[in-house]
């Protein structure tokens, strides 16, 4: 199989983070406003096609089980490569004894011409040896081709059936859908509002509060939604990640750290978002026994605390990103990806949770004078 030498441009990366969340709460909101039928949709199945065709999910995602054809063949390809990886490591310790033998081909040539007494010996041991190692180096080098042309086939032959697949996948996806609409299409919408039932944010749309409260609520909403659809992303990349590592042989010096960076972004920009959903862990063994008046008093209480540690988190954060930013910093990796804009965002998430928390501040003095009144 063919090596992959692709490593992610830093700004393929950084724009990445930017555009792809936007296009895809575009999409989201043009898709609930259509709201179609839960039934197959083709361009579900060419994008499984193209994402991990390979293992023929979009196969299976069209009800077909023909899709479970295409596993024999990666398992072929996984087992050649396997072999393959064991036959280029021999290759390598032959070359090294080649290399080495050479060494001392070289020095026992000298040792003859010099007339020391049992070089002619030696000199017949190390041509041996070389021939020896040159001799095994070469069946290695065999094994390797062969085990790289065996999983090339099968290789191949996956990328045929894509290929086909491809043009069938219109009469595929007509067939599936109308399969659907025979059987109601109800069971995902069903699963859909079995999970919106189950699920019980902290933050009510309804409930009564300030014209500030609500533009930072409506801000640290959008950001939470924005930054959600970063998963999304590292399933590409994973999926990347191991196929370029089993199927082709090639790991990236890329993919882990710039998803556990891209994580490490998503917790300090989320934390906003976590607290206007009252999603925070917090110990209330006590408090969830308080009248609602009570409770009020003690978050403005405690909100005390809640702003000495963000204020704190605020400006160690700027000093963090403007060290940084100063010296233009980067990764000590391979790959080298700027930090700067990394730490940058425990500054913006600082600011983000102070916000909400200006928020619950107004909305507490808010509801407290309600209650009084």
């Amino acid at each position: 199989m063919p090596n992959l030498t692709f490593v992610l441009p830093h700004w393929l990366y950084w724009s990445g983070l930017v555009i792809f969340p936007l296009l895809a709460m575009f999409l989201v909101r043009k898709q609930r406003a259509v709201a179609p039928p839960a039934e197959a949709m083709l361009s579900i199945a060419y994008l499984l096609l193209l994402t991990c065709g390979f293992v023929g999910i979009h196969r299976l995602y069209l009800r077909s089980k023909l899709g479970f054809a295409y596993v024999p063949l990666l398992v072929a390809i996984l087992f050649g490569n396997a072999r393959g990886r064991e036959a280029r490591n021999f290759v390598s310790d032959m070359r090294n004894e080649a290399a080495g033998a050479d060494f001392l081909l070289e020095r026992a040539q000298k040792a003859v011409e010099k007339g020391t007494e049992g070089a002619a010996a030696k000199l017949a041991d190390a041509q041996q040896a070389l021939t020896t190692a040159q001799e095994a180096m070469a069946t290695a080098v065999v094994q390797f081709d062969q085990w790289g042309n065996f999983s090339a086939a099968f290789g191949v032959a996956i990328l045929a059936f894509m290929l086909i697949d491809a043009f069938l996948l219109p009469r595929l996806t007509r067939r599936a859908a109308a399969l659907d609409r025979e059987q109601g299409a109800t069971h995902a919408d069903t699963v859909l509002e079995e999970v919106a039932e189950s699920y019980r944010p902290g933050y009510d749309e309804e409930k009564p509060r300030p014209a500030i409260s609500r533009h930072i609520d409506r801000l640290n909403g959008w950001v939470g939604h924005f930054i959600a659809f970063w998963a999304v992303i590292a399933v590409y990349v994973y999926y990347y990640e191991v196929l370029a590592r089993y199927v082709f042989n090639s790991p990236t010096n890329w993919a882990h750290e710039s998803m556990f960076l891209m994580f490490g972004m998503q917790y300090l920009l989320a934390g906003a978002f976590t607290f206007r959903e009252d999603a925070h862990v917090r110990v209330d063994v006590l408090y969830e026994y308080f009248s609602e008046r009570a409770k009020i008093i003690t978050d403005l209480i405690t909100s005390v605390f809640f702003f000495i540690f963000t204020i704190t988190l605020l400006g160690t954060g700027w000093i963090f990103f403007s060290d940084s930013f100063a010296v233009l910093e980067v990764s000590f990796t391979e790959w080298a990806i700027q930090y700067w804009p990394v730490k940058a965002t425990i500054f913006i998430g600082a600011l983000l949770i102070i916000l909400q928390g200006i928020s619950k501040l107004a909305t507490d003095i808010t509801a407290l004078k309600r209650q009084g009144a």
